[in-house]
C-alpha cells in the first residue's frame, strides 16, 4: 500500500451567507463533496491566474501580512 500524504493545515475563513448559499447551489452540479473543497478550488484557480498575469510583476508578500489584513477585515476569526 502507498502512503498517503498528510492533510494539509487549514483555518478558519469567515465568508457572507450570501456567498456560502451560492456554493452550496452549485455543489450537487460539480465533482467536489464538500463547500470547503469547493471554495478552495476556486480560490486556488483564481490566485493561479492572478500571479500569472501579473507575471514578474508579481510581489511576493508575507503571509502573516495578508493573514493580519483578512483578519481586520473580519474574514478569519
Amino acid at each position: 500500500m502507498g502512503q498517503t500524504e498528510p492533510p494539509e493545515p487549514t483555518q478558519r475563513i469567515a465568508l457572507p451567507d450570501r456567498l456560502v448559499s451560492r456554493v452550496e447551489k452549485r455543489l450537487p452540479r460539480t465533482d467536489f463533496d464538500s463547500p470547503e473543497e469547493y471554495v478552495a478550488y476556486v480560490l486556488e484557480e483564481v490566485l493561479a491566474q492572478v500571479e500569472s498575469e501579473a507575471g514578474e510583476g508579481y510581489e511576493q508578500v508575507d503571509s502573516g501580512e495578508v493573514e493580519e489584513r483578512l483578519e481586520s477585515l473580519g474574514y478569519l476569526d
